[in-house]
């Protein structure tokens, strides 16, 4: 049976990378969190003094080449971690620290050259399911399946509250909601390879669906493609 590649966009905190993960696991095939590679980046600008007091990125573009990035498989969870430089920065990205300079470090168009070509690599061969905000527009414009992922920005702003507690973290839901909301105008206005929908792909709204009911749906969704194939 020939393998497809599935390309999974959409909204922060829709839960991509949940259900792109337990695919990948049910059909063996290789995931790749595109959007903790440039969460990795996001952090390298942190760490590294490259945002000003006004919120803007300076200098990042010239440090490119120090950034070197890859993922590693722990297996005490199953998945794979994110490298940065050769240290595991799982936990660090996940913050609200750099959710809130993510979306612009992504919208450098120099850091999306880079970063794409990685996930094209990575991709070549098929048998892969990659979710982030253009995997279906300009990584993958090809892939068989494309989805499109999509809730209300409070339930989401939810989803993201727990989790972020649930780690230990300490914010506020407002907190959360603005970051929610400011990704989203950032991500869909950006000049290079904003946040839409492919014609070709299934939007899916989760607002009012549990984990279980969101996989067996994209599960059947990506069977009746690989049984034409």
């Amino acid at each position: 049976m020939k393998k497809i590649t599935i390309a999974i966009d959409g909204f922060s905190s829709t839960g991509k990378s949940t259900i792109a993960k337990q695919l990948a696991k049910k059909l063996n095939y290789v995931y790749v969190d595109t959007g903790a590679m440039y969460r990795a980046v996001a952090l390298f600008v942190l760490n590294n003094g490259l945002i000003n007091e006004a919120g803007e990125v300076k200098n990042l573009v010239e440090k490119l080449p120090e950034i070197t990035l890859n993922f590693k498989l722990n297996e005490e969870t199953g998945n794979a971690d994110t490298y940065l430089n050769g240290e595991n920065v799982e936990k660090e990205i996940r913050t609200l620290r750099v959710s809130n300079v993510v979306s612009m470090v992504a919208a450098i168009s120099e850091v999306r050259k880079k970063l794409v070509e990685q996930q094209k690599k990575m991709g070549a061969e098929k048998g892969v399911v990659m979710d982030g905000r253009d995997i279906g527009t300009v990584v993958f414009p090809d892939a068989e399946l494309k989805l499109f992922m999509t809730a209300s920005a409070k339930t989401r702003a939810h989803r993201r509250y727990k989790e972020l507690v649930d780690r230990g973290e300490e914010v506020t839901f407002d907190a959360v909601l603005k970051n929610v909301q400011e990704r989203d105008h950032l991500d869909s206005n950006r000049e290079d390879s904003p946040l839409i929908q492919a014609e070709t792909a299934i939007e899916f709204d989760n607002s009012d669906m549990g984990l279980k009911e969101q996989f067996e749906r994209i599960y059947n969704f990506a069977l009746r493609i690989i049984e034409k194939q």
